[in-house]
């Protein structure tokens, strides 16, 4: 059963005095540390790399993670709470974070032996490594089956060759987790998961991709070319790699919502402050019926998206199933934050063109929450399974 703290006026989504105080301190330290940083990351397409080492410092980079192995021992919630906050200032940093915690240590967590635990998490829960995980290829998306990079079983050790495409974190990981096949002919029952140390001969860093948005947040290409690890960095047993994926999306699709809904209410918070300061025709611009119209729908999908994020965290944390929920919080908030970062474009008219206010920054960030971690139309395709079509 998922127990809640009443919901108060001054709380109205009924979190607990831990989570309050998490999120407080989280709104103060991205206020401080990561605002003033987000245009330049953006305009620069550079990676803050001092703000994940003061992250860790926190506690926040192993948030959700046991203290025994470095963490902080809190709930999926208040990392959910961590996301919405960074990313409400920094869509990049946010999707960097989300990234290092959901995908690039949570199997490590969830699916490693404990000698893996104790070798890999310490560094990822104190930020000395970011993590990274590595699925797409460049014909194999959504269709994980169509990979081609292959795991050869030689002894105790494995040897990995093939490419990755658009992968979060690849130059700042001590270690990137990677799917390959080790069954070509099984398809998805044939996908293993590997932990791969990014110093091991063979394993490369490749190109650096050009973005739209989520500048400031690495997306490369890593390339293995008899790339020869021990086989007891393999995570779990032989053919279990695409569970552990899909299991590993569940929760990293809560977290993209949270990364959505943050950037939404970024953009929200600008655009009705843009609103009661604007004069036209006599008085600020949010009297007119017109804009007031657009940012009340802008407060209301927030408030939906919201409700539909934290429920999903919680089912997460009471040990629920949460596939369903996961997938429609991040359909939902993914879109919602799309329709509310481009109206919050329309409020500022010609200024919220321009790259001297952050609106359009946060509107080119928000496109790719409709994409990462399983697009929109994957997300109707989880739904409609999971409602029994």
């Amino acid at each position: 059963m998922i127990t809640l703290t009443p919901p108060t006026t001054a709380n109205p989504y009924g979190l607990d005095e831990e989570q309050l105080a998490l999120q407080e301190m989280v709104r103060d330290f991205a206020a401080r540390e990561v605002k003033p940083l987000a245009a330049k990351i953006d305009e620069e397409e550079t990676y803050p790399r001092e703000t994940y080492d003061k992250m860790g410092e926190l506690g926040l980079m192993g948030l959700p993670w046991p203290e025994e192995y470095g963490g902080a021992g809190a709930s999926y919630m208040h990392y959910i709470l961590a996301v919405e906050e960074i990313s409400k200032v920094c869509g990049s940093t946010g999707l960097s974070y989300a990234a290092h915690v959901s995908l690039g240590s949570a199997p490590i967590y969830m699916f490693g032996t404990e000698d893996q635990r104790r070798r890999f998490l310490p560094a990822l829960c104190s930020g000395k490594s970011v993590g990274s995980w590595a699925l797409t290829e460049p014909q194999a998306g959504s269709d994980a089956a169509r990979q081609e990079t292959l795991a050869v079983r030689e002894g105790d050790e494995y040897v990995l060759t093939g490419a990755k495409q658009f992968i979060t974190n690849p130059p700042f990981s001590e270690a990137c987790i990677v799917m390959a096949m080790t069954d070509k002919p099984a398809g998805n029952h044939g996908i293993s998961s590997f932990i791969v140390p990014t110093d091991t001969l063979g394993f490369s860093v490749g190109k650096h991709e050009k973005k739209l948005g989520m500048r400031g947040s690495p997306t490369t290409e890593i390339v293995m070319r008899n790339c020869r690890i021990p086989a007891s960095l393999r995570l779990g047993e032989e053919g279990t790699g695409f569970k552990q994926a899909m299991k590993t999306l569940d929760g990293g699709r809560i977290s993209i919502g949270a990364l959505a809904l943050g950037i939404a209410q970024g953009a929200y918070e600008e655009a009705l402050a843009y609103a009661k300061e604007r004069v036209a025709f006599g008085q600020p611009i949010g009297k007119h019926q017109a804009v007031a119209h657009l940012v009340a729908d802008m407060a209301t999908q927030i408030h939906a998206a919201r409700l539909l994020v934290y429920h999903a965290a919680r089912l997460k944390d009471a040990g629920q199933d949460h596939t369903l929920a996961g997938a429609q919080a991040k359909l939902f908030a993914s879109e919602v934050a799309m329709k509310v970062t481009t109206d919050a474009v329309q409020v500022l008219g010609g200024y919220g063109y321009l790259r001297d206010f952050p609106v359009e920054r946060m509107m080119r960030d928000a496109k790719l929450c409709e994409i990462g971690e399983g697009t929109s139309q994957i997300q109707r395709l989880v739904i409609a399974r999971n409602i029994g079509l």
